[in-house]
């Protein structure tokens, strides 16, 4: 199998590319944010290139490690007809970045587009809110050889995009997706729009076309459309080639030339993208790919580890990150940015961890309650009255009230349940109010029992 992708992101902008319409068109009502230029009305003339939309474009195409063209670029018509496009064309630039890479997957160019309109063909409407918005194309070559190659670089590429903040994610992800096994020709599949999509589309593609091939009937190279709710792909129309499109350079847009001093400026303010912070973390710190990976999840929390590494241990900090941090925000369905949790919050937590002023199960119980609460670890501590550990003593004899008090345990226990056993160690627990050490309130069971 070979696979090729075309992804379609919209650029983080207030304003659309080439008028000053704002870009929030799904929290207003249907053709509203529009004007003559996005609805190309006789004689209307786009502005010149949305500036902040071009600086993203460029930041992007940097952090793919693609090199950035040299010479005047400038902005195509694409010609088709369909009713979202009022022009008759679709604006979309030569590349602006090419020969890129991201994880072994080599990027074949980076270029702008404008978006389209959305168009409801079981209605018969459409709203215009969404023409104009600008979007980033990257064009991968056919790099990938199996659905689960195809998701990984989906995944790595919305990180890049989240780390480089000019994007809108995975929520405004469009992705083509072109096919073909040994023997076959190519087919493309249009308008994923979730790296879910993405990978099922890829997986039924792959048995349609291997069945086809197996009873000597020819793969025609063609468009299709993949439905979800059905899980298959049905055939749309042949496959055009470039020249179906009729393309001629835009007479209405000026040229645009990417400064040498502009590339520097973007290059000096651009964060360091994910895939190499991954590498950098697992030589710098010692970290295992998988610590370093979630760590990386987000630029904020990847920040944050930087700053926590300065007074804690690393494998430390990446544990505790990685486990307790992340299920709780996952839990709470938030990121790390949104959760008001501060390095220095996570340097006291840890440093109580550490020091053994909490338990690791009273710790879980701490962290649960910081990113809803505005006190600090300690305060929290305090307050659920979770600071401090006891001695053996107190959990020897806490342990003796547990089995005098679950006689039904301790005979489930004899009967060779492991269940019965976690759930003695739960009310020692509760006895002790989460200040006994887990490992040693097993060990001491085991041996009452």
């Amino acid at each position: 199998m070979k696979c090729g992708l075309e992804i379609h992101v919209q650029l983080e902008t207030d304003s659309k590319l080439f008028c000053d319409c704002p870009t929030n068109y799904q929290d207003v009502p249907a053709n509203t944010n529009i004007c003559h230029v996005c609805l190309n009305q006789p004689g209307a003339k786009p502005f010149p290139t949305n500036e902040k939309a071009l600086e993203g474009a460029l930041k992007i195409a940097l952090m793919l490690d693609c090199k950035i063209a040299d010479d005047i670029t400038y902005f195509m018509r694409k010609h088709y007809n369909y009713p979202d496009l009022p022009s008759g064309y679709q604006r979309t630039s030569i590349p602006i970045g090419y020969e890129g890479d991201l994880n072994g997957v080599r990027i074949r160019e980076v270029h702008m587009e404008e978006d389209p309109g959305q168009y409801k063909p079981d209605l018969g409407l459409v709203d215009f809110n969404r023409s104009g918005i600008p979007l980033i194309e990257i064009v991968t070559e056919p790099d990938m050889n199996s659905p689960e190659e195809a998701r990984a670089f989906l995944r790595e590429l919305i990180r890049v995009l989240d780390y480089s903040g000019n994007a809108r994610g995975e929520g405004s992800m469009r992705a083509d997706v072109n096919i073909s096994l040994e023997g076959g020709k190519r087919v493309e599949i249009k308008n994923m729009n979730s790296i879910k999509g993405a990978y099922k589309a890829l997986k039924f593609e792959m048995v349609r076309q291997k069945n086809l091939l197996k009873r000597g009937v020819e793969v025609t190279q063609e468009t299709r459309a993949f439905l979800e709710a059905q899980m298959i792909t049905v055939s749309m129309r042949l496959k055009e080639e470039a020249e179906d499109y009729r393309y001629i350079p835009d007479p209405d847009l000026p040229p645009m030339l990417a400064e040498e001093e502009q590339i520097d400026s973007i290059k000096e303010r651009m964060p360091e993208p994910p895939h190499i912070k991954v590498k950098r973390f697992m030589k710098e710190y010692n970290l295992a790919e998988e610590h370093a990976k979630v760590i990386t999840s987000e630029l904020e929390l990847a920040d944050a580890f930087e700053e926590i590494v300065k007074q804690i241990d690393a494998e430390f900090a990446a544990l505790w990150m990685r486990d307790e941090l992340k299920r709780v925000l996952y839990y709470n369905k938030m990121s790390f940015a949104d959760s008001g949790i501060t390095p220095e919050n996570m340097v006291e937590f840890l440093q109580m961890v550490q020091k053994k002023e909490v338990t690791t199960k009273a710790g879980q119980r701490i962290i649960e309650q910081m990113p809803i609460s505005s006190k600090s670890p300690r305060a929290l501590a305090e307050e659920m009255g979770l600071v401090g550990i006891v001695n053996d003593d107190e959990v020897l004899q806490a342990a003796k009230q547990a089995i005098a008090e679950n006689p039904e345990a301790v005979s489930d226990y004899h009967e060779g349940k492991k269940a019965a056993l976690n759930f003695l160690v739960g009310q020692v627990m509760r006895l002790t109010r989460g200040k006994a050490e887990p490992g040693n309130t097993v060990q001491i069971l085991k041996e009452l029992l």
